[in-house]
C-alpha cells in the first residue's frame, strides 16, 4: 500500500485550475466536438478503442494550455482547436503506446485498452490518431506550427525508446533521468504551448517564453507524478500505487534512494528493479527506504523548482486572467503531491 507524502504546507495545495477551465471552457466544447468526430471510422474497433480512453476522465491539460496560450497572445482564429485537438491525440496516442510497452494493466482508473483489446488494436489505433492528429496540423496552414509538433512527436518517441534502453538499469542518474522526462513529457507540454503564439504571430521571445512554461510544467508534473506513484493513492494516480516499482522504472524517487542509500539498500533495488524480483512487502520496503532518505520530498522539491521556472517564463507577458490562470496551473500540477 502506499503512503501519502509527508509534506510541510505550501500555498500551491489549494490552488485549482477552475479559471482556466473556465476562460478555455468555449475553445474546449470545440475541441471536444472535433475530437469525437476526427475518432470516427468504418472500422469499428477504432472509435471503440479511442473512446475507451478519451471518455475516461482525463483533464486534458495540454489542449487547455494550446487555447490558453494562443489567448494570452491575443490570438483570434480557429486554428487553436485543431492544434488542441491534435496535441490531445498525440497524448493519447502516446499513451496506448505506453501501455502496451509498460505492460500497464490499469489507466485512468480503468482497464487499460490493450487488456479490453489487446496491444496490437491499442497500438495501430494509436497510429490512427497520430495520422489524425497531423491531419488537423496540416489543415491549420501553419508550416512552423507543424514543425513544432512534428518535431515534438519525433522526440517523444525518443525519450520512450531512450526510457526503453535505460529500463531496469540503477545506474541511471539524475541527469539522464531528467533528459528522459524532457523527452517524455515536457516535450509535448513545451510543444502545446509554443503554438499558439506562433499561429498568433508573435514574435519570437514570447514563442520562447510559452515554450519554456510548458517544457518547466511539463518536468515539475512528471517529478510529481513519480512521487505519486509512491507517496499517492489509487485514486489520485488513476493507476495502481507501485506501478513503477512494479515494472522495474527508474524514476527520480529511486535514483535519489539508490545514490544515498546503504549496500543493502542498494542490493535491495537491483534485487527488485533489475532482476524482476519482488516479493510481498517489497513496496512497503521501497516506500520506507524513500522515506529515510527523503526521496519523496526531494523529489517534489525539484518540482517546485521546476514550476519556479515556468512561473518566471510568463514574466514577459502582462498581468491578466488568462496569466493568472497559467499560473495557477503550475501551482495545481504540484499540489497533486498532497
Amino acid at each position: 500500500m502506499g503512503v501519502v507524502v509527508p509534506l510541510e504546507d505550501k500555498p500551491e495545495e489549494r490552488a485549482g485550475i477552475e479559471r482556466l477551465v473556465a476562460l478555455v471552457a468555449p475553445g474546449m466544447e470545440s475541441v471536444n466536438r472535433l475530437i469525437l468526430s476526427r475518432v470516427g471510422s468504418d472500422v469499428a474497433m477504432i472509435p471503440e478503442v479511442a473512446n475507451h480512453l478519451i471518455s475516461s476522465g482525463g483533464k486534458r491539460l495540454r489542449p487547455m494550455l494550446t487555447l490558453a496560450c494562443a489567448s494570452l497572445c491575443g490570438y483570434a482564429g480557429n486554428g487553436d482547436v485543431k492544434l488542441a485537438a491534435s496535441v490531445e491525440f498525440m497524448h493519447t496516442a502516446t499513451l496506448l503506446h505506453d501501455d502496451v510497452v509498460d505492460e500497464s494493466d490499469m489507466r485512468r482508473g480503468k482497464l487499460a485498452a490493450r487488456m479490453l483489446w489487446g496491444n496490437e488494436a491499442s497500438v495501430l489505433v494509436g497510429d490512427f490518431l497520430l495520422g489524425q492528429a497531423f491531419k488537423m496540423m496540416v489543415e491549420v496552414g501553419s508550416l512552423p506550427a507543424l514543425d513544432v509538433l512534428a518535431t515534438a512527436a519525433a522526440v517523444i518517441a525518443e525519450g520512450e525508446v531512450w526510457q526503453l534502453s535505460a529500463a531496469k538499469n540503477t545506474a541511471t542518474t539524475e541527469d539522464d533521468y531528467l533528459a528522459v522526462v524532457r523527452a517524455k513529457t515536457a516535450a509535448l507540454f513545451a510543444a502545446a504551448c509554443e503554438v499558439g503564439p506562433i499561429i498568433a504571430g508573435r514574435a519570437k521571445a514570447e514563442q520562447a517564453a510559452c515554450r519554456s512554461y510548458g517544457t518547466n510544467l511539463g518536468i515539475a508534473f512528471q517529478l510529481v507524478d513519480d512521487a505519486l506513484d509512491y507517496g499517492g493513492t489509487s485514486t489520485k494516480l488513476g493507476k495502481n500505487v507501485g506501478d513503477d516499482f512494479r515494472e522495474g522504472k527508474i524514476t527520480l524517487p529511486v535514483v535519489l534512494s539508490f545514490r544515498r542509500g546503504s549496500d543493502e539498500e542498494r542490493a535491495f533495488w537491483a534485487r527488485t528493479l533489475e532482476q524482476g524480483e519482488i516479493a510481498e512487502g517489497d513496496l512497503d520496503y521501497a516506500i520506507a527506504i524513500m522515506r529515510r532518505h527523503k526521496a519523496l520530498e526531494d523529489t517534489i522539491e525539484r518540482a517546485r523548482h521546476y514550476g519556479a521556472m515556468a512561473r518566471d517564463a510568463l514574466a514577459l507577458f502582462p498581468d491578466g486572467e488568462m496569466k493568472r490562470a497559467l499560473l495557477e496551473t503550475v501551482d495545481f500540477c504540484i499540489a497533486r503531491a498532497h
